[in-house]
């Protein structure tokens, strides 16, 4: 009876130690593959920023292609699948193409068509409007106040859209706590919408102010300063 106790603990631990081996090989696999899908997304927001649409676009399909074979890869081990860096390397690839198709103007792709999960990306379109801030203020300082105040009108659907799944953090990711995040940046960037814009009537008053005066002096009493 005693060797029968020792012989079937041995197989079960056996078996186990298969499947645990088998586990672990398949994360070491993978987590390389979601830290380069984490550099290829940041740089590819990079190159957005910077103008460089086709760079972005090389990027995105090589992080593509690894979160494919991160699936292949991980299909056998859900309990790895989702501990988490999986996760967060889908929020990043998400984030990076939907900031390419806000910023150029684009159809926004779908999740089932990125190949990433619901939740992955909820928050990375949370996390793009941190981004569209970022291009904003750019366009802000080059005086493109229009393209800036319809971008933060998209910023705003974007957060009333995240704020519309009201779902436990099990099921959608934290999308809360990215959401209030997001309505931060958002006001913030209106602020500073709001103030280029302010800033550019001024500057266009002062301007017209300045031509009448060349023009010939209006809005002096008697058209020249006394004792001219």
């Amino acid at each position: 009876m005693g060797n029968e106790v020792v012989d079937e603990l041995k197989a079960i631990c056996d078996h186990i130690r298969r499947n645990f081996d088998a586990k672990d090989a398949a994360r070491e696999r993978g987590l390389p593959l979601t830290r380069e899908v984490i550099r290829n997304s940041a740089n590819a927001i990079r190159a957005v920023h910077r103008g460089e649409f086709e760079e972005a676009l090389t990027l995105m399909e090589q992080s593509q292609r690894l979160l494919q074979e991160v699936d292949a890869v991980l299909k056998d081990h859900p309990d790895v699948y989702h501990a988490g860096f999986v996760h967060d390397a889908q929020k990043e690839h998400a984030e990076a193409r939907q900031t390419h198709a806000l910023v150029r103007g684009e159809r926004l792709p779908g999740p089932d068509e990125l190949g990433v999960g619901y939740a992955a990306y909820l928050n990375g379109l949370g996390e793009a409007v941190g981004e569209l801030r970022r291009h904003v203020l750019d366009r802000v300082r080059h005086n493109d106040v229009a393209w800036s105040e319809q971008m933060l009108g998209i910023m705003d659907e974007i957060y009333y859209a995240m704020v519309s799944f009201d779902y436990p953090t099990a099921i959608s990711g934290g999308l809360k706590r990215t959401a209030d995040v997001t309505r931060s940046l958002i006001e913030r960037t209106r602020g500073d919408v709001t103030n280029a814009i302010r800033q550019q009537q001024l500057e266009a008053a002062l301007a017209r102010l300045e031509g009448r005066l060349k023009a010939g002096g209006a809005g002096l009493p008697g058209g020249s300063p006394e004792g001219s």
